[in-house]
């Protein structure tokens, strides 16, 4: 059973909001911090990752996939009158902000764009060769939205809806949006040359599969089945 949480009164609610404003802003430089000044041990480490090297797009592109993450979570904490839901969204919410500023931090540390080259996601996951990239090269090199990304459809939907409805709809997207990144952490893990990056994405791999079973189990408890497709 849940326990429901009492609406907040205006002001509850604008200081909630500043409160959790400047949370993110110091999660984030927390993360670039980290990145920018971490020591990656392992001498054999390539230096400066190439422009089309695993550990770039790696970081380019998984940014831009948890910061949307960072997005519907923020979303679910403030509307969600339901203290589980609240408390997973804002710990996704923080997670995901902390590796978005390390890898956005690598980026810069590497002199590289947060951001691929023409929109292009997933080129990267072609790049390792090996029987992996094999399976995912029709999905490389993608002008589109990468696996498990929401629409913006689907966004607006999340802020119209209220109550059970809204946090249902939270679970399923968010779960859909982990199991949309499995492929990239994957491929990360296994093919990044920088060791600092493959330990990030290794801790992703964990951590989201663990948050997905969490997710499964809320969405249970309240009647509910993942997305379809």
């Amino acid at each position: 059973m849940t326990e429901p949480v009492g609406t907040a009164p205006g002001r509850g609610n604008l200081a909630r909001v500043l409160v959790l404003s400047a949370a993110v802003v110091a999660t984030l430089l927390l993360g670039a911090a980290v990145g920018l000044l971490i020591q990656l041990p392992n001498s054999e480490d390539p230096a400066t990752p190439a422009a089309d090297s695993v550990d770039v797009g790696f970081c380019q592109d998984m940014a831009m996939h948890h910061l949307q993450a960072v997005q519907m979570a923020n979303i679910a904490v403030e509307k969600t009158t339901d203290r589980n839901v609240r408390q997973f969204a804002f710990d996704v919410a923080s997670t995901q902000l902390e590796q978005v500023g390390r890898m956005k931090g690598w980026l810069m540390l590497w002199a590289q764009p947060e951001q691929p080259r023409a929109g292009q996601h997933m080129a990267w996951m072609s790049a390792g060769g090996g029987e992996h990239a094999h399976t995912t090269t029709g999905e490389a090199a993608s002008s589109g939205p990468m696996p498990g990304m929401a629409s913006s459809d689907e966004l607006a939907r999340l802020r119209s809806l209220s109550g059970t409805e809204a946090d249902v709809y939270f679970l399923q997207l968010m779960l859909r949006h982990h199991q949309g990144g499995t492929a990239m952490v994957e491929y990360g893990a296994q093919h990044a040359e920088q060791h600092a990056v493959r330990t990030l994405a290794e801790s992703m791999l964990k951590s989201q599969s663990s948050e997905a079973d969490y997710m499964r189990e809320l969405l249970a408890q309240r009647g509910a089945a993942p997305l379809g497709g």
